[in-house]
């Protein structure tokens, strides 16, 4: 656990470091596990827990590669911008995942203050010696955020939500774990506040298990989509409100007519997913027309769009 200081980090006796060997196969140099792990394809949570997964090389990499710094300073951007903060004073903030501090980085340049959460020994040394302006916490989520009620008057995730999905160990229960998470979470902002994480879902599934448990908790609020129509700049942002409801923030690129169809509110209702329920999303009018355009910037043929686009037809008997 964090001793509460500013930029230092209690973490455990860390475990040894698994060593690599690089074998020659004809004309290439082909290393061992992790990098043929890491060309696999496969998502970040499926490789292994994430204290394990984000170890010394992937903590270097967040701070190393400009393409990273970019992404992971834009989504930060979005999301301090999802939360609503006054203009007028500065607040505290919980960074969920806080990694190596780049999110952090930007909540300091707007002039706030803020606590980092990670379960990644490694992530939060490169913290330190990047001397971030926040305090860090290493701690698991999955067993609650530790701080006492209303002490935060914001949070943000990037990239961490997700991870929650997995069950890494026998003990671990998906539901129960975003429970206990949101639960607390809850109790530690104060009313009228937000909280805003960006997810990468795995599927739609996984997506409602999530906003199950944040409502389940008592958050009200919904997801919020920039550019739904773009395969490379999609990003969701799940936006919650303690206490009060207030209104959902509208999604950039979502300049098309039924807005309604790229952000998904839920309230207190079980009956929030009767318009999703049951449908396939790879099927849906806004898979159909995403998949026409990028024909199209192809250079092929394609039929036009009309108002019978994507519609469900009656079965043949």
């Amino acid at each position: 656990m964090g001793d509460g200081r500013r930029g230092k980090v209690t973490s455990p006796s860390k475990r040894p470091t698994a060593r690599y060997v690089t074998r020659r196969r004809g004309r290439r140099a082909v290393t061992s596990r992790r990098r043929s792990m890491a060309g696999s394809g496969r998502r970040p949570e499926h490789r292994g827990p994430p204290e394990l997964f984000y170890d010394e090389a992937e903590a270097r990499k967040y701070t190393q590669n400009s393409r990273v710094v970019e992404i992971q300073s834009q989504m930060s951007e979005r999301a301090v911008e999802l939360l609503g903060l006054p203009e007028d004073r500065p607040c505290l903030l919980l960074d969920v995942g806080c990694g190596s501090g780049l999110s952090g980085d930007y909540i300091s340049e707007e002039g706030h203050y803020w606590i980092g959460m990670d379960i990644s020994p490694a992530m939060l040394d490169v913290a330190v010696e990047r001397e971030v302006e926040g305090d860090l916490l290493l701690a698991d989520v999955g067993h609650g955020i530790p701080f006492r009620p209303g002490m935060f008057d914001g949070c943000i995730s990037i990239s961490a939500v997700q991870w929650l999905c997995n069950a890494d160990k026998k003990s671990h229960s998906p539901p129960k774990r975003l429970y206990r998470f949101f639960s607390t979470l809850y109790t530690a902002l104060a009313r009228g506040s937000r909280a805003v994480l960006q997810l990468y879902p795995e599927n739609s599934e996984q997506l409602e298990l999530i906003t199950a448990q944040a409502m389940r908790a008592g958050f009200t609020g919904g997801m919020v989509v920039d550019y739904p129509n773009s395969a490379k700049a999609k990003k969701f942002f799940l936006c919650l409100f303690v206490g009060t409801s207030g209104t959902l923030p509208k999604g950039l690129g979502t300049e098309c007519a039924n807005e309604e169809l790229h952000q998904a509110k839920f309230t207190n209702e079980r009956t929030r997913f009767r318009n999703v329920k049951g449908k396939s999303v790879k099927k849906s009018r806004d898979w159909i027309l995403e998949k026409k355009e990028r024909r199209r910037r192809q250079g092929k043929e394609v039929r036009p769009d009309t108002k019978y686009t994507g519609r469900k037809r009656r079965p043949h008997f």
